[in-house]
């Protein structure tokens, strides 16, 4: 995914904590926090925040994050933010608990803090704006596999880190749905931490362990890659289909080869953008985080918040051999 030069420059400045140049009085800056550099699907999200910036006019966004995906990377990333009296935090969390005092902190210096993809528990923030419904994401993960699967069978879950907030919840949403699928069989969840190579070794890991497996669901854009990868590189396509959430810049390989026969996403470029309006419209007065209200998210529409202060952008989107073409270009 090819980011804006504007945005590789402030990723640059951030990544190192170096001081930035002293903003605009008028500059509102916005950081998003990512829960690590280099994923395909956070640069994505860092495109559609400076589409968001470039529109609002007056908008500098800060895109960081630590180099791997733990809380202790992103405390210091928002430590460092709060030195520099960032306007706004709008953070994807790799624990939900384990920020909550820092971002404390930044609210207490007049920060906004929303959350956005994987949530921050509520005391650590204002809002949490989640890319789609929990619990259709979850039926369908289980659906993806089961559309392949009309005699059923064995699948396993390869997911990011045991902690991931947004994981955790969409696996916990699939099984409450499982009585729907009698015939299948989720045999094993195991985690690769959003790293390539751990994804990689766990996918190899569940097709030795289970002879009989399916299915592979990756709710991880990381992880669906690798897993492709392992199915293609052990000679198990048409035995074994991988499914989940991906990108489609770094899926249609996999649905090319056959490893993969659908997966699903909701437009990265659209949740950063969205978090961006978010994060504007609170932090300069122009919206209130309160149950039951909205919030402007721009050409998004407004995202309505319920009793634990979250919304849904929208609805995941399939892709598959009949669309992949169409969007391998644009995210």
């Amino acid at each position: 995914m090819r980011v804006a030069k504007r945005i590789l420059a402030t990723l640059a400045a951030a990544a190192t904590f170096a001081a930035p140049a002293m903003a605009q009085d008028d500059t509102v800056r916005i950081a998003l926090v990512v829960k690590a550099l280099g994923i395909g699907f956070f640069e994505a999200a860092a495109e559609g925040a400076q589409e968001a910036a470039d529109e609002l006019g007056n908008v500098e966004i800060i895109y960081t994050g630590p180099t791997d995906t733990t809380a202790e990377g992103q405390i210091e990333v928002i430590n460092s933010l709060i030195a520099q009296g960032v306007d706004a935090i709008a953070v994807s969390a790799n624990d939900p608990d384990a920020l909550v005092p820092v971002l404390q902190r930044a609210m207490d210096r007049g920060i906004t803090v929303i959350s956005w993809d994987s949530g921050v528990a509520p005391e650590g923030r204002q809002m949490h704006l989640a890319p789609s419904s929990d619990a259709l994401i979850g039926r369908m993960i289980i659906q993806l596999a089961a559309d392949h699967l009309p005699d059923g069978g064995q699948v396993a879950v390869l997911s990011a880190s045991a902690t991931a907030t947004n994981q955790n919840t969409w696996i916990a949403e699939m099984n409450e749905v499982m009585g729907d699928y009698p015939g299948i069989e989720v045999v094993a969840t195991v985690y690769g931490d959003d790293l390539a190579d751990k994804s990689y070794r766990e996918a190899q890991g569940l097709m030795q362990s289970y002879p009989d497996l399916d299915a592979i669901i990756a709710p991880t854009s990381v992880g669906i890659v690798a897993a492709a990868q392992a199915v293609e590189d052990a000679g198990m396509i048409g035995q074994v289909n991988v499914t989940g959430l991906g990108l489609p810049s770094e899926m249609a390989g996999a649905i090319e080869s056959g490893a993969s026969q659908s997966f699903a996403i909701w437009n990265p470029i659209d949740l950063g953008y969205a978090a961006t309006m978010i994060a504007y419209n609170l932090s300069q007065g122009n919206a209130t985080a309160e149950a039951g209200g909205s919030i402007p998210m721009g050409r998004m529409g407004e995202v309505t918040l319920d009793d634990t202060m979250s919304g849904a952008m929208s609805d995941p989107f399939v892709y598959d051999a009949s669309n992949i073409e169409q969007f391998r270009d644009i995210f």
